[in-house]
């Protein structure tokens, strides 16, 4: 009710749905429930009152881990619902399939004008670096600031981290060793001789893409104003579907 009362007082024309509930590998794969559930409760109720307030625009944002976890590089939006998503996120990745299925049907059954886009992995300003929430590039860059303290044993600077972006069950105040303890639990680990690893998952075999956050903004406010639903399909095709637009750099990179 909260957001049909929001419509109804603001009545926007045009609308971006950026939001949604985010996090890492971890948090995908422990909160499974709270991720589709929260997800797809966003979109219903956002996407459903621009319909009915006649917003002239919405552009939904998704996530390439739309995409299969075997789908071929360079991924192409008609690789949606190819085959099986990534276990970890499969229940964020169908939310946001959701998305996209629900604003095709209310354009295709309503004549709204409702696009979506897959942006690639997101970095820039107020990134999240939560170990256990973050995307891989923010969570790369504070284990690897992380390893050379702990490399150095400069405990100053492990306590200025903790303190600032604070990980459940540490902090400035506990002992060496359970500082030590917590940051091998997320895959930073001095050894005996001295030496810091820096554990990144996978293989190695997997490409990633990374866009700074302000282009996929610009991005967004070229679409917003140069493209529409009908730009998406060829006219008088039968059986629509994969409208949404990928975007990206078009340069990948192995982690």
């Amino acid at each position: 009710m909260a957001v049909a009362h929001f419509f109804a007082a603001e009545r926007p024309d045009y609308v971006i749905l950026a939001a949604a509930k985010v996090g890492g590998i971890v948090a995908n794969n422990t909160y499974r429930a709270d991720f589709i559930y929260e997800n797809l409760m966003i979109q219903n109720n956002v996407i459903h009152q621009s319909y009915v307030h006649n917003v002239k625009k919405l552009l939904f944002l998704g996530s390439t881990c739309i995409y299969p976890k075997a789908c071929p590089q360079p991924m192409k939006e008609d690789y949606l619902l190819t085959d099986t998503l990534e276990y970890t996120n499969e229940p964020y990745a169908i939310a946001k399939i959701a998305g996209i299925k629900m604003c095709e049907s209310y354009n295709l059954q309503y004549g709204t004008n409702f696009i979506s886009v897959m942006p690639t992995n997101l970095y820039g300003p107020n990134d999240n670096f939560d170990l256990e929430k973050s995307h891989v590039l923010p969570a790369l860059i504070r284990k690897v600031h992380l390893g050379r303290a702990l490399e150095q044993e400069d405990w100053a600077t492990i306590d200025q981290d903790l303190e600032k972006l604070p990980i459940e069950g540490v902090g400035p105040a506990h002992s060496q060793e359970e500082k030590r303890a917590i940051l091998q639990k997320y895959g930073v680990t001095k050894h005996s001789q001295g030496t810091v690893t820096v554990e990144i998952w996978g293989s190695g075999n997997p490409m990633r893409e990374f866009l700074w956050s302000e282009d996929m903004a610009d991005a967004c406010v070229f679409i917003m104003e140069q493209r529409n639903f009908k730009d998406t399909f060829v006219k008088g095709t039968t059986e629509v579907r994969n409208t949404h637009i990928n975007i990206g750099t078009g340069m990948d990179i192995c982690i």
